[in-house]
């Protein structure tokens, strides 16, 4: 491959900050690995003296073997590593650490759990799902560190004051373990070079060239230990898309790169402007886009690329018809020839892909999923309201009992059950001397005779509307302090998706079916993955794909419901930017007029298209 005018510029860049903002397809791997090629036989740079950063560990090692391919398979000591890798290496050198001082994330979980389930702290689960709870808690310690925040100033907006009494148990409880996680490397890297001058000169000395890989993703800690690194020569080449930043929730922050210029008023600006990866139509969709957003640098991008297919917005009536509509595309496409793995499905959550995957399953179509998405049928609320479905085939299990015998509540005690099967008739032995609680356990046995022989969604009707499941679980959202209408939601979607099925029987067949298939999903090995790609928009960042649906494009999904303020609402549309820009050849986005029964409206980003192209 033979660079284009701007990359040349970038390439043979030696001295001084370089920002090169790099649109979408516009190659800026081969641009980084030409130039440190160029570093070497041009300008006779040592390549133990060049770092080069980049967030993943794949994306390293992508950059590395793209490098070696062009020293024609030299093997030369350059430094190719992540953030997280190189300054760990530093500390590893400096404190004599190794792997087992590192707390994994499991450990993580486990130091959590143990700190809020002590009675002293007084602290109560927000959700109904300890796991989700205590990964918040994590995500949200993540960005104290890594905004370099301290503690006694930071305010927590979910957890109150209580947020802070967890931090600092949990940061004495891990130094007490002499453990570090992934966020303490960089803070300690900081803190070593800002105490030990010595230390930070050898270091400098070493790497005199520095190259950041996908620079609008950095943190302001990692940003400060590089820019310390930098010194005094500041040959910092940062290579990034500010309209490509989506990681703010890691701790990431587009200002940092906007503001690079401020911060090295000598920089060298370069626009790495054109696109080989996209059509036309694509390319200036995309552009209609991203443009609404105020914070960013303006960019002419092109391509030289063929026209190609109008950028197609497809309105269906709810979740199963996109799905439907869907499966019927990628058929017609793989007829004609395309691999399944040539198609993505992006979405903003692993929630609003649910029914695709069933449908997906139903229709026998290969897929993989790059994050694991929930089995919404193994979801407390929805296993309890199985298991009404269940007594009225016939299963007397007391686990089956346990799970529904107070949901609502009925005040059956877990006494009561005292065989592995269940009878009404046993039930009202036990309380026999208690007339009240005979006629509920006969109102009890009422319900479920009426449910018998009632088709799936008939079932679900009268579970949540006549025996009361759905006041059961306001009950149980306000005592647990969270939103019923998540509850209800799921619910929705399971409603929405029996009406599908004729009997009872089959929906519960089908239901083991699909988490066969999930379970398959999980257990699958990544080079054995086949099948079109389902992934959110945060997890397509840097790949590409021949043919990309964007599915559920409505208001309160993309942007997301909790977006409020300007900045995350531009997040979200450079998250839609990330999306469309995926797509090679074609590129179709839809969205539903119904959504769980309620009425839905596109989102902003699709009417800013449509708007742009009229």
């Amino acid at each position: 491959m033979q660079p284009n005018q701007v990359q040349e510029n970038a390439i043979r860049h030696f001295k001084g900050p370089c920002m090169v903002l790099a649109g979408p397809g516009s190659g800026k791997t081969f641009t980084i690995a030409k130039r440190v090629c160029y570093l070497i036989e041009h300008y006779r740079v040592r390549p133990e003296q060049i770092l080069v950063i980049t967030f993943t560990r794949a994306a390293s090692y992508e950059m590395q073997k793209r490098f070696q391919m062009m020293m024609e398979g030299r093997s030369l000591p350059v430094t190719f590593g992540t953030f997280h890798g190189v300054y760990f290496g530093i500390l590893k050198w400096a404190y004599r650490l190794g792997s087992e001082n590192i707390l994994t994330e499991e450990e993580k979980l486990q130091l959590l759990r143990q700190i809020i389930s002590s009675p002293e702290l007084g602290y109560t689960l927000e959700t109904s799902d300890e796991r989700e709870e205590l990964q918040d808690l994590i995500t949200e310690i993540s960005t104290v560190k890594n905004r370099g925040i301290s503690i006694n100033r930071y305010e927590s907006t979910r957890h109150g004051a209580m947020f802070r009494s967890i931090f600092k148990a949990y940061e004495k409880r891990r130094k007490e373990l002499r453990k570090i996680d992934f966020d303490d490397m960089l803070l300690l890297c900081y803190d070593l070079f800002r105490r030990r001058e010595d230390i930070l000169n050898q270091w400098q000395e070493r790497f005199r060239f520095i190259l950041i890989d996908e620079f609008q993703d950095v943190n302001r800690i990692q940003y400060e230990v590089i820019r310390m690194l930098a010194l005094p020569e500041n040959n910092l080449f940062v290579v990034g898309d500010d309209d490509q930043s989506i990681y703010r929730f890691r701790g990431a922050s587009p200002e940092i790169m906007l503001g690079f210029g401020n911060d090295y008023p000598d920089t060298r600006k370069l626009l790495l402007g054109v696109n080989y990866r996209s059509s036309k139509n694509i390319v200036n969709g995309a552009l209609k886009v991203i443009g609404c957003n105020s914070q960013r640098y303006e960019k002419n991008l092109s391509t030289e690329n063929a026209k190609g297919s109008c950028v197609h917005v497809q309105e269906v009536k709810d979740s199963t018809e996109e799905s439907r509509y869907l499966i019927q595309k990628v058929k017609e496409l793989n007829e004609k020839g395309l691999d399944y793995r040539q198609i993505a499905v992006l979405y903003r959550t692993g929630n609003d892909a649910r029914i695709l995957m069933e449908l997906l399953v139903e229709n026998q179509i290969p897929f993989q999923a790059r994050e694991q998405v929930q089995n919404i049928y193994e979801h407390f609320v929805v296993k309890k309201l199985l298991s009404y479905v269940r007594m009225a085939e016939g299963d007397r299990s007391r686990r089956v009992f346990l799970d529904v015998m107070n949901a609502p509540k009925r005040y059956i005690s877990r006494e009561s059950l005292e065989e592995a099967q269940v009878s009404f008739e046993s039930l009202r032995r036990f309380y026999m001397d208690k007339n009240w609680m005979l006629d509920r356990i006969d109102q009890f046995e009422w319900d479920i005779k009426m449910l018998e022989g009632q088709t799936p969604y008939a079932s679900v009707q009268y579970i949540r509307r006549h025996i009361g499941y759905d006041d059961y679980l306001k009950e149980y959202a306000a005592a647990k302090k969270i939103n019923v209408e998540e509850l209800f939601s799921l619910l929705a979607e399971v409603e929405e998706r029996a009406k599908e099925f004729a009997s009872v029987s089959e929906w519960l067949s089908y239901i083991e079916a699909y988490a066969g298939t999930l379970k398959e999903q999980k257990d699958k090995k990544a080079k054995d993955k086949e099948g079109i790609c389902l992934m959110t928009m945060h997890g397509a960042k840097g790949l590409e794909f021949d043919t990309v649906f964007v599915i559920q494009s409505n208001e309160g999904v993309i942007p997301y419901k909790k977006a409020k303020l300007d900045a995350e609402i531009e997040e979200e549309r450079r998250m839609f930017y990330v999306a469309m820009t995926r797509a090679k050849q074609r590129l179709i986005i839809s969205y539903v007029k119904t959504k769980n029964g309620k009425e839905a409206s596109p989102s902003r980003f699709v009417s800013e298209l449509l708007a742009s192209c009229r």
